[in-house]
């Protein structure tokens, strides 16, 4: 998941003496403050490690500053850190009656370990496991990219705790062999770790352009250097491991199908992860899911139609359990 573009006016000169990254990244932070949520690392051991030994990873996260009674998990994509992706659905969720928590998943924002698993299988036991720490056991999950991924892995492995979940433009269904195959605009998953951890601006305005359908027509260099620097330039080594870990020898055959009542939301231009694979996890689910089909937007539909997204979030959390998979499709 990408950056939310950056403004489209200005005057840039050669480099930018104000970071606008950083301010925006003190902004959103000041909104999820704003909502009654709190920042906290929580340090985790190493499995079969004693409590008194270092932590081995540590998962940043924001937390209501109650204990929460409706507590309903985030889960990001790939791109900057949580508050970036989440804040537009801080204030609608809350006023639904839900408790949001936001982590950052590993190697992204302030959330780090030095355990070298890089599966999604290790980033649901992390988060897993975090929840705990805070004394929640049972949740909604909204995840959305690659932290769609990392969600249902959670919700295949614990699923007395993952009450139903919601998947945003989330290629689960994906195999490796669909990259060969021209389904997606990558070829190898050397590619798709070079398109998701772009290092230089032009990198950042082809990813832009491939998930907005209407990307901004400026997109100064300055602006974009600023981003890199302050937001993307962090365990670029790890996040590359990440795409590699979650792509090489991916079978349909091997996921698991869920239990949970399940939505799947989708760009209806989705270039990244293509209208084939949210037809595809749906079939999969076998009945136990839905499928919503948000027109005019493409992979970063969380960032071009937060308000539709959300309303649809909070429909099916809403629901009886009953009602909240039918198997039909929804436009």
């Amino acid at each position: 998941m990408p950056p939310p573009p950056p403004p489209a006016a200005g005057i840039c000169r050669g480099r930018c003496v104000l970071s606008f990254a950083a301010a925006r990244d003190r902004c959103f932070s000041r909104r999820f403050l704003r909502a009654g949520l709190r920042p906290l690392a929580v340090p985790l051991p190493a499995p079969g490690a004693g409590a008194d030994t270092a932590p081995a990873t540590t998962v940043h996260m924001w937390v209501p500053s109650k204990p929460p009674r409706n507590p309903l998990l985030l889960l990001h994509g790939f791109g900057a850190s949580a508050t970036w992706q989440w804040a537009p659905y801080l204030r609608p969720l809350i006023a639904a009656g839900f408790d949001p928590i936001v982590p950052d998943l590993v190697f992204f924002g302030a959330s780090c370990t030095g355990l070298p698993d890089r599966s999604d299988a290790f980033q649901a036991s992390t988060i897993k496991a975090a929840m705990d720490a805070i004394g929640v056991t049972r949740f909604g999950l909204v995840g959305v990219s690659y932290g769609g991924f990392v969600g249902y892995r959670m919700a295949a492995m614990f699923p007395e705790a993952v009450e139903r979940l919601a998947l945003i433009c989330a290629g689960v269904c994906l195999e490796e062999k669909d990259l060969a195959e021209g389904l997606f605009p990558v070829a190898g998953v050397g590619e798709a770790a070079a398109l998701l951890v772009p290092r230089r601006p032009e990198e950042v305005r082809r990813l832009v352009r491939l998930t907005f359908v209407r990307p901004p027509f400026i997109m100064p260099s300055c602006f974009l250097w600023d981003y890199i620097k302050v937001m993307a330039s962090d365990h670029i080594q790890e996040k590359t491991e990440l795409l590699y870990a979650l792509i090489n020898g991916r079978q349909l055959s091997t996921l698991p199908k869920l239990t949970q009542p399940t939505t799947i939301i989708w760009g209806e231009q989705d270039r990244v992860f293509p209208m084939e694979l949210a037809h595809r996890l749906n079939r999969h689910l076998e009945g136990n899911s839905r499928l919503v089909v948000i027109k005019n937007a493409g992979h970063a539909v969380n960032l071009e139609k937060p308000k539709e997204v959300c309303t649809n979030i909070i429909e099916f959390f809403k629901e009886p359990v009953a009602e909240a998979a039918n198997g039909d499709d929804k436009v």
